[in-house]
């Protein structure tokens, strides 16, 4: 998860254990594509803006990069916009969630990415 809210990190950290995930967090989108690129996770939950590295330079550095280009991205934003939920799917988003959301629907669309790639 590469997120800058610490309180929220820290929430979804604790409803995806809960259901048999493991969690690794970054709090900036430099620190969370170096990671991704020693990890291979599963999938990458990633926050849109942030400091360092935004989550739009994230995605498409994720997609340049040979170790992480399949990993799928769930993008979480508090960005209402057509646009910007287009221009995620167009570097390769395979899913958009608009902040708040409800943390089992997280799960469900977590798990429904994973079980496709």
């Amino acid at each position: 998860m590469i997120d800058d809210e610490a309180t929220l990190t820290n929430i979804l950290r604790v409803t995806l254990e809960s259901h048999g995930h493991e969690v690794v967090t970054a709090d900036d989108g430099s620190r969370g594509f170096a990671s991704a690129q020693r990890q291979a996770p599963d999938v990458i939950l990633l926050d849109l803006m942030m400091p360092v590295m935004d989550g739009f330079a994230v995605l498409d550095a994720l997609r340049g990069d040979e170790r992480t280009a399949s990993v799928p991205v769930v993008v979480l934003s508090a960005i209402h916009t057509e646009h910007t939920e287009q221009h995620c799917y167009e570097l390769g988003a395979k899913a958009y969630m608009r902040k708040p959301f409800a943390s089992d629907h997280l799960v469900g669309v977590l798990e429904d990415v994973i079980a496709a790639a």
